[in-house]
């Protein structure tokens, strides 16, 4: 679950990480810029990145969406496990998880003002 992890990195950082070293299908969490305690599951499909909200309420974990109830999990882990496994109509499938530790990069630091150089 870690490796998937990017903590605190931009929209646009992001977008660059999952067109330029995924496929259709990759996919990474991150914070959300907007909503503390709010992550964001980013998945490519070209030429877009689509983001869907992960919350947490006493309930459990579940992704935001638009229609349907939610499906709540114990942790962030068991979402991605299960959305892996079976892919809800409204989301885009999970299919290659974009590992931090896997990618060949000089620099990658995630700060306040996302510097990115490769």
């Amino acid at each position: 679950m870690e490796s998937i992890y990017y903590g605190k990195i931009s929209k646009e950082v992001t977008e660059r990480l999952l067109q330029r070293f995924g496929k259709d299908g990759s996919y990474l969490l991150r914070d959300s810029e907007s909503l503390t305690g709010v992550l964001c599951l980013c998945v490519r499909k070209a030429p877009f990145v689509h983001t869907y909200r992960i919350e947490q309420s006493p309930h459990g974990w579940a992704v935001e969406t638009v229609s349907g109830e939610p499906q709540y999990f114990e942790s962030v882990g068991r979402l991605v496990e299960s959305y892996r496994a079976k892919t809800p109509r409204n989301l885009e499938p999970l299919l290659y998880p974009l590992e931090k530790d896997k990618l060949s990069m000089e620099t990658v630091q995630c700060t306040g003002t996302d510097y990115w150089q490769m």
